[in-house]
């Protein structure tokens, strides 16, 4: 499994000009099973999404054309308006039609984000080409219990998608959970964060695909619009848990 983790300056409240940014970067990348955009990448993290949060589907439109053009899972999330309601819905679009995706579970009460939009309930776990990706937002990074991996059963996962706006301020945070989560799970971490800056934060990105050891297998320059390709383990990652079963002696 090959996958491009895709770290974006995104343009404020433009669907249209991150659409086509974002084309540019999924052709200029090596050819990947899976390509992952940061969170809310068609418009910058909007706590107050009137006017903002998408209500026509482009962007989610866009991430199917190019799963069939690239024959390759397209993944992100996008501010969404369903009827009155707004979500920060991660999309898992795969090249057959089939569209999974998870709504953040963990609003950002810090920001505001929890005022305007409806919070998931469910965790989301989606099979591709043979591996189990366990959908998280930015925030969710912060509690284990919830992405806690199973050892068996339809919540088992190789792979935590961390796609995220997550500040400079609070870069190190972002560095140690990543690592965090990847340990104590037993799955590689993606972590897929922005550069540039909104009207209230500056972002120096931080992408990053993190190994069940917590050793980075590859990551983005700081501070500029990049992308990473590598590709990931499965038998190797199996052959540890089994040899190391820790999994197996969770509380949570």
């Amino acid at each position: 499994m090959t996958i491009t983790l895709l770290q974006q300056d995104i343009v404020w409240a433009s669907p249209s000009a991150n659409q086509e940014a974002a084309e540019r970067a999924i052709l200029a990348a090596p050819k990947s099973d899976l390509y992952v955009l940061p969170e809310m990448w068609s418009t910058g993290f909007a706590t107050e999404p009137e006017g903002i949060a998408e209500t026509d589907g482009s962007s989610l439109h866009w991430m199917e054309r190019m799963a069939i053009r690239m024959d390759a899972a397209i993944a992100g999330s996008v501010a969404t308006r369903v009827d009155d309601s707004y979500y920060n819905r991660f999309y898992f679009v795969k090249p057959t039609g089939e569209v999974s995706w998870y709504d953040k579970h963990h609003l950002f009460t810090y920001g505001g984000e929890h005022r305007r939009y409806t919070a998931g309930r469910q965790r989301v776990v989606v099979e591709w080409r043979g591996v189990r990706f366990l959908l998280q937002v930015c925030y969710d990074l912060r509690f284990p219990c919830f992405s806690r991996n199973r050892v068996q059963g339809d919540e088992a996962y190789d792979v935590a998608l961390y796609v995220a706006s997550w500040p400079t301020s609070r870069r190190l945070p972002w560095d140690t959970l990543l690592r965090a989560r990847a340990i104590e799970n037993q799955c590689y971490v993606c972590g897929v964060d922005r550069v540039g800056t909104d009207p209230a934060c500056a972002y120096n990105g931080g992408t990053a695909l993190i190994d069940a050891y917590g050793r980075t297998v590859a990551a983005c320059p700081d501070g500029e619009v990049a992308a990473l390709t590598a590709s990931i383990d499965l038998e190797g990652l199996r052959a540890f848990r089994q040899k190391f079963p820790v999994l197996d002696d969770r509380d949570c």
